[in-house]
């Protein structure tokens, strides 16, 4: 699980979910709660939360222009990579730190991606959890 902690920056609620964006480390990330401000207290401008998404929800893409309807774009640069038969563990160096993906071994192949290749992280605004 990769484990990130920020403030909320803005919150835009409609019905019962509400869109809130986090800044980690000068980084706007979004996550959508199936909350609203007057039901989850810890939904506040500037309260600190933890964001929360699974290693297999990163996908990476090489370089940096991307244009792809996900909305949390992470440029940077892999770290490292433990390389598997069908699946490939990479560590990627970010500006909110260090995020862990699994990519099939296959993907990495294709994409040709070796530790210093530039690549942007990117998860799906669904798939980000929020705690306090």
């Amino acid at each position: 699980m990769n484990i990130l902690h920020g403030h909320i920056d803005s919150l835009t609620s409609s019905g019962s979910l509400t869109l809130v964006h986090v800044n980690v480390r000068q980084t706007r990330l979004s996550a959508i709660v199936i909350d609203r401000p007057d039901t989850a207290p810890y939904l506040k401008l500037g309260n600190s939360v933890t964001v929360l998404f699974k290693e297999t929800e990163v996908v990476v893409g090489r370089g940096t222009e991307h244009f792809v309807s996900l909305q949390n774009k992470l440029p940077g640069s892999v770290e490292s990579i433990a390389k598997g038969e069908l699946l490939s563990r990479l560590v990627l160096a970010t500006a909110v730190g260090k995020v862990v993906s699994v990519i099939t071994t296959n993907a990495l192949r294709q994409l040709a991606l070796e530790p210093g290749s530039a690549i942007t992280a990117m998860i799906k605004t669904n798939e980000m959890m929020l705690s306090e």
